[in-house]
């Protein structure tokens, strides 16, 4: 039995072989292997703690070196790259073999060491047969794996092999028939899923040891590799801000700091000899003065060309295809019937006015039989064919396309929800926001009118009105506190006495100095005072129509409001006077359903929005001042802007159409943003903004900046599309209005729910 043992710590690091990837069974010396036919059985007696680095220096008494050792071990010193520590191991190695001992004498040596040294552990491995050491070599297990080089794997992705070892055969990658299901199945049965790992080398599965998880662990978590390494070791300060008495190096300067350089000498030698001999040009001074040349000198003016300035050129002649070709590809060659067919059209008709042909040589092609007159026929081209200049422009196409602001140099607008009011249990119709902004008033379908606290979202008060609300207005007027709510065939005016007590107190004071007249008037409506128990909810007044009212809206002033009624005929639209209690029917025949109507916020005029028509009348004329064309099916809805100028409608059929009243009847604009029909429109008071809202759930905010220069067009420009609505009954959004001093925007929809985004 040879007894062999590794006596320096440095082969072992974190329990793994330095130079060996795994824990194979090292091989025999190679003049064991040489001198003897027997099978002997090593035994490997490492020293893992016990024995320092020193150890090995001082306990050279048994004989072997470090290259002996390393053959006898199976274990490489990788701490040595020298030629020559190679070369003395294999004298060494030499002298072993060739010695009168022999392996008996080896073997014996082996065995008094070990009786010399009882306290060291002895490891029995197992016999290795006889063969030679150098048919498989695992020094190096990864290159003999993969000894592709610094190739990249990714060249080999569609190849079977990732690589050759040293005899040229392919190393092919591992099977992996696995589809996404199998992978699962086995994610969830294998135990070492998660530490198993593929090389990239082999494209094989490894799995990790519990030391190399808690090595990955220690660096995924931002410490160091070695559990042993202190970070925070105090650290030696070499040098001070203390002078000492001897420097730290006392180095004598070098020879070559205070002698001339010959190698400059020589740079400089030949730099000399080149401006002698003007090879190098001393820089001159630049001259400042700016030059000037003759932009025509080049132009001789006698010339044909010099004096027509439009001179065209004669077009070129096409160059020849495959088919014209002495040796064509035979796709190009016509058959016996294509030949045939060829032969038998008309010149003008034939699409080749020759016949391919091929031959085998440049030599063998015969002299061209329409030579001559190809020739004539192109000089006629050039003398009877006219001629015409095109002036190409060149217009780059995003020059084309309207350079429009970014959405965040437009600010500001809304942009997100702040607020959701709930409380209606079926959908909400109709909004309006006091003049001041405190407060807002929404009818909905469950028969009640509910006021608002905008800042808090909270219900102040629920006023029972006994039917689907239709239209709700708030008086523009900030002295009077009035609410028209379009209830059927009535419009009620509530006093909601939300805010100031003296305003709501003197709004009372102005319905009580109305004093009717001794002969009263007929009149299409009729006003009615409110009875006890109604004063108590707020209702004031009631003006029934005998036919249910779809919209009310109030003038600028608050003392005339306007109301639509659903009938046939010249009473859909009605104007009321509040001061004097007085109703009446301005217009004399109808022109259609009548949709929309709106107050000019500076002018005695009323629009009028039918399904195809937008009417502008004079009030105080009595007449038709402009009748707008917005081509869309149907009109849905109306809103002017603050100016006047400017006039926008929605409609059931996607469409937002916008109107310039000093520029034409027809659109300036159509905006087709939403999906789904508009159901209302609206423009801020005080920003350049306007909205919409449609039943696809969204309310659209656009900028719209009207100049005070006719002659620049309104900047329209979409900025932010707002959703939180859900769709109920295929209704989504079903009124918008804006806040009267801020950039929010409150919007109604089919789910019962008023929505606030700032």
């Amino acid at each position: 039995m040879v007894l062999v043992e590794a006596g320096d710590c440095r082969v072992l690091e974190a329990g793994v072989w330095r130079g060996v990837r795994q824990f194979s069974l090292p091989w025999p010396p190679p003049h064991a292997l040489r001198g003897s036919h027997h099978q002997p059985t090593v035994s490997l007696q490492p020293r893992l703690l016990c024995t320092s680095p020193l150890s090995h220096g001082a306990g050279s008494d048994s004989g072997l070196s470090d290259s002996e050792e390393s053959v006898f071990s199976g274990l490489e010193d990788s701490g040595s790259d020298s030629s020559e520590d190679e070369d003395e191991g294999d004298e060494k190695g030499k002298e072993g073999a060739g010695s009168d001992k022999g392996p008996g004498a080896m073997e014996k040596a082996t065995e008094e060491q070990a009786q010399a040294d009882p306290a060291r552990p002895r490891t029995e491995m197992a016999s290795v047969p006889t063969a030679d050491e150098y048919a498989e070599d695992s020094s190096d297990e990864e290159d003999i794996r993969n000894t592709v080089g610094n190739v990249p794997l990714e060249w080999y992705d569609d190849f079977p092999h990732v690589g050759y070892d040293l005899d040229g055969r392919c190393i092919y990658k591992p099977l992996r028939t696995q589809d996404e299901l199998d992978q699962f199945l086995d994610k969830m049965d294998n135990p070492d899923y998660w530490r198993t790992v593929q090389d990239p080398t082999t494209g094989r599965d490894l799995r990790l040891t519990d030391e190399q998880v808690v090595l990955v662990r220690r660096l995924q978590s931002g410490q160091f590799g070695d559990a042993g390494f202190d970070p925070y070791e105090p650290a030696v300060d070499f040098f001070s801000g203390d002078v000492m008495i001897h420097p730290v190096t006392n180095r004598p300067a070098d020879k070559r700091s205070f002698i001339p350089s010959l190698v400059e000498k020589e740079k400089v030698s030949r730099m000399v000899h080149a401006i002698k001999m003007g090879w190098i040009q001393p820089r001159r001074p630049r001259d400042p003065t700016p030059s000037f040349y003759d932009l025509w000198a080049q132009e001789d003016p006698n010339a044909v060309l010099g004096r027509h300035k439009m001179h065209v050129p004669a077009p070129k002649l096409a160059l020849p295809s495959h088919a014209e070709s002495y040796n064509p590809p035979p796709e190009y060659l016509l058959g016996e019937e294509e030949r045939a067919a060829w032969e038998q059209q008309e010149p003008s008709e034939r699409k080749l006015n020759f016949l391919p042909r091929k031959f085998p040589s440049l030599r063998a092609v015969p002299a061209y039989g329409r030579f001559i007159q190809e020739r004539f026929e192109r000089c006629l081209d050039l003398y009877l064919c006219p001629r015409q200049r095109k002036m190409r422009v060149n217009v780059d196409p995003e020059d084309l396309i309207p350079k429009l602001p970014r959405p965040r140099d437009l600010q500001p607008f809304p942009t997100c929800q702040a607020l959701v009011y709930r409380g209606h249990s079926d959908l909400v119709r109709c909004l309006s926001v006091s003049p001041g902004g405190q407060w807002l008033a929404s009818g909905s379908d469950d028969g009640s009118l509910r006021l608002w606290e905008v800042a808090t979202a909270r219900c102040v008060r629920t006023v029972p009105v006994g039917g689907v609300v239709r239209s709700v207005a708030w008086n523009p007027n900030p002295t009077v506190c009035l609410v028209a709510v379009a209830v059927e065939d009535s419009v009620l005016l509530l006093n909601p006495a939300l805010g100031d007590r003296l305003v709501a107190g003197g709004t009372d004071q102005l319905l009580s100095a109305f004093f009717p007249p001794e002969e009263p008037a007929s009149q299409p409506a009729r006003w009615l005072e409110a009875s006890e128990e109604e004063r108590r909810v707020g209702l004031r007044l009631r003006i029934c129509h005998g036919t249910p009212a779809t919209q009310v809206t109030w003038h600028g002033r608050g003392d005339y409001l306007a109301v639509v009624l659903a009938t046939q005929g010249h009473t859909q639209v009605l104007i009321h006077q509040l001061s004097r209690r007085r109703s009446q029917s301005p217009f004399r025949r109808s022109h259609g359903q009548v949709q929309r109507v709106a107050f000019h916020p500076s002018r005695p005029f009323l629009l009028v929005a039918s399904q195809r028509s937008i009417r502008l009348y004079h009030l105080l004329r009595q007449e038709l001042t402009k009748k707008l064309m917005p081509n869309c099916k149907w009109v849905s809805s109306l809103a002017v802007h603050p100016a006047g100028d400017n006039v926008i409608c929605g409609s059931y059929d996607s469409k937002l159409v916008w109107f310039d009243l000093d520029l034409s009847t027809k659109p300036y604009r159509v905006l087709r943003h939403h999906k789904k029909a508009l159901r209302a429109v609206a423009f801020h008071p005080r920003y350049p903004l306007f909205a919409s809202g449609s039943d696809d759930g969204t309310v659209i905010v656009c900028h719209g900046m009207v100049y005070n220069d006719l002659l620049q067009n309104p900047l329209l420009v979409p900025v932010k599309v707002l959703k939180g609505h859900t769709l109920t009954r295929d209704l989504g959004v079903l009124d918008v209005v804006f806040h009267p001093t801020q950039p929010w925007v409150f919007s109604s929809g089919a789910d019962g729910t008023i929505r606030l985004f700032s």
